[in-house]
């Protein structure tokens, strides 16, 4: 059975400790960052003991290319999604082509080292956000849509499940939630017409969504992740949402307005959250887990969805993926060096 709780651990492989945490029922997923990771050899014997211990984890990491990008040493960098929205501009057809490739190619290199999925792609805004800003494809919505709908089309074709975030929208909030509470206060309609349509329009594309840290203050009073109005009345009922639902890491900034670690993950999942995340923080991820031991496990259907297409093979220290593997990285490298 899959828990309710991500949480990620402190090195390049596992202690006692966290063998112990990954054991209990309400832990669910492992979410890796740049310090877990010395080689893709590394990281394949690091996830493949993650499911000795607990075959049924789902393991993921941010690897949305650019500045967040945690998968390095050994791994084909690749460029911020703003690159493709510049190229848009002048050669759309080009730009399409690329983020597909780009697409398949971050899942491809993600699965092949034991990794379910990767969150992404931002479907926010490069707009005024100081957390967002070229994560984003384009600066509107309507080049926003077919460029992520290419790069989704890519993961999909690797194997890999898919996590739309931030929603409703980041990106014409300036503030950083991770640093500072995030506060959107424009009326609905405005962010319907403007932030939402992304998310909407690519729906039928996408296994997963990320609620925002964000207070739209106009709509509700609590961060989108911890809304039942975002969550239940817009996601689920209106607009017929039935993938899993991750909520962004609760211990950021903008998430303690819902108090202590406990009550956070309490109020995500009673807000309808599939998940929680709790990172960068194992005092926190303790008290969260002792307060779900009363909550009843998250819908297992869902959850399998994102469980990635991993490929039984050797991983060295350096990757060798095949031909295609290695012309897509070349063209992906040369769009990413250029200018």
């Amino acid at each position: 059975m899959i828990g309710a709780l991500m949480l990620d651990i402190a090195g390049t492989e596992l202690t006692q400790e966290d063998i112990e945490l990954l054991q209990a029922p309400q832990v669910g997923g492992v979410i890796l960052f740049a310090r877990n990771i010395q080689s893709p050899q590394q990281v394949r014997a690091l996830t493949d003991h993650m499911r000795q211990i607990r075959p049924e984890i789902l393991i993921a990491v941010d690897q949305e290319g650019g500045r967040v990008q945690r998968l390095k040493q050994g791994f084909t960098l690749l460029p911020a999604m703003g690159r493709f929205g510049e190229l848009y501009q002048t050669n759309a057809e080009q730009a399409l082509d690329l983020a597909e490739q780009c697409g398949w190619l971050m899942a491809t290199e993600v699965l092949a080292v034991g990794i379910d999925f990767s969150f992404a792609p931002v479907l926010d805004l490069n707009d005024i956000s100081d957390v967002i800003g070229d994560r984003g494809f384009a600066k509107n919505m309507q080049d926003i849509v077919p460029l992520a709908s290419a790069f989704l089309k890519g993961m999909k074709r690797a194997g890999m499940a898919s996590t739309g975030k931030h929603f409703p929208g980041h990106g014409s909030v300036k503030a950083d939630s991770h640093v500072a509470a995030a506060i959107d206060s424009r009326p609905y309609a405005e962010i319907f017409a403007k932030d939402m349509q992304s998310f909407i329009q690519l729906m039928p594309q996408l296994d997963a969504l990320m609620p925002a840290h964000v207070i739209y203050d106009q709509v509700d009073p609590n961060p989108a992740g911890f809304s039942e109005f975002w969550i239940q009345n817009i996601l689920r009922q209106e607009l017929k949402f039935d993938g899993v639902l991750f909520s962004d890491d609760l211990s950021m900034q903008a998430a303690c307005v819902a108090g202590g670690a406990d009550a956070r993950i309490q109020a995500a999942l009673k807000a309808g959250c599939d998940m929680g995340l709790v990172c960068n923080d194992r005092a926190a991820q303790c008290i969260a887990l002792a307060g779900m031991t009363e909550l009843p496990l998250p819908n297992q259907q869902r959850l399998e969805r994102m469980r990635g297409k991993i490929p039984n093979i050797q991983i060295g220290e350096t990757l060798a993926l095949g031909a295609e593997w290695q012309r897509v990285r070349d063209n992906i490298t040369a769009f990413r060096n250029a200018n």
